[in-house]
């Protein structure tokens, strides 16, 4: 006969609803009064880059206050920075990085196909590259078109092998969802994507650099966070003369530019987003953090 074995204590799991889960509020809050200011190459002070999912923590802190308990005034509050975050997420999300939005600058509000996905249920990580091709000839097309039709042509053409082109000569992507309680992670159909680039530097030196580097970011719209970033190095390529060849002028003088409307758009949706931080840490102070907080639990108050 077997030896006694004692009885294994069964382990139990406990499982919250993935809307739970969504609503929690953050461990460690971030808070206004640690954030640091850099400064910008005019000499304005830069407020640093928020957390990485500050729009997620934003809607769990005003949540909990909600929860909590609020007047009126505080309701609207509190609605209108949960509006802001709605409404500008995509502009804050990109902008604080530097990255321009609208104007046909990459892709917006492109919708993912059924195909996309492979046999895992996800958007195969090939099609990413793509979408940031795609950006990218977008990206080159903004400036023959609407930003600099005096040099139309030149613009074109660096998109085909005939005089001054451009060659990839290095792709590299950093996937941001992680499949740690799939299939909720990953980008899915149905969703919607934005793909925006940024100039890593601004282009300077005699003679002018014979390439440049691409940051590339992939919003996903679902769950409004980026889901990959990419970098791109580009060579300038004179195909006439089968060598590198310096930025043209007209390169030159469009990416400068570029290059410090990136930094305005990043001073000011950093501005907005601590704004509306501020908000939220105030309107924390006003419910469940002030010192003689009680929680509103719902019940009729005695009148006697």
């Amino acid at each position: 006969m077997p030896p006694h074995q004692p009885l294994s204590r069964p382990i139990l799991t406990l499982r919250l609803p993935d809307a739970i889960r969504a609503c929690r509020p953050p461990t460690r809050p971030f808070s206004v009064s640690t954030i640091r200011r850099s400064s910008g190459a005019d000499g304005q002070s830069v407020p640093p880059p928020p957390p990485t999912r500050w729009i997620a923590e934003l809607r769990a802190r005003v949540g909990k206050c909600i929860t909590f308990g609020c007047n009126t005034q505080q309701v609207s509050r509190a609605a209108e920075v949960m509006r802001a975050v709605a409404v500008e997420w995509r502009e804050l999300l990109a902008g604080s990085d530097g990255f321009l939005t609208g104007g046909r600058r990459g892709l917006d509000s492109q919708k993912i196909a059924w195909g996309e996905m492979d046999s895992f249920g996800h958007v195969n990580n090939v099609n990413y590259y793509r979408y940031a091709e795609s950006a990218r000839v977008n990206w080159i097309t903004n400036f023959a078109v609407h930003v600099d039709p005096a040099h139309r042509e030149q613009w074109r053409e660096l998109m085909s092998p005939k005089s001054i082109g451009l060659i990839m000569r290095s792709l590299k992507a950093d996937f941001k969802f992680v499949c740690l309680r799939w299939p909720h992670d990953p980008m899915v159909y149905p969703d919607k994507i934005s793909v925006y680039h940024k100039l890593r530097v601004r282009p300077e030196g005699d003679p002018a650099p014979s390439a440049f580097m691409l940051d590339c970011i992939v919003l996903s719209h679902q769950h409004q966070r980026i889901a990959a970033k990419l970098e791109e190095d580009i060579v300038i390529y004179d195909y006439r003369a089968a060598k590198k060849t310096s930025m043209p002028d007209f390169m030159v003088d469009l990416f400068s530019k570029t290059y410090s409307m990136q930094e305005e758009v990043t001073l000011k949706a950093r501005t907005r987003i601590w704004e509306l931080i501020r908000e939220v840490e105030a309107l924390e102070k006003e419910t469940w953090d002030r010192p003689d907080a009680v929680e509103d639990m719902g019940g009729a108050k005695s009148t006697t």
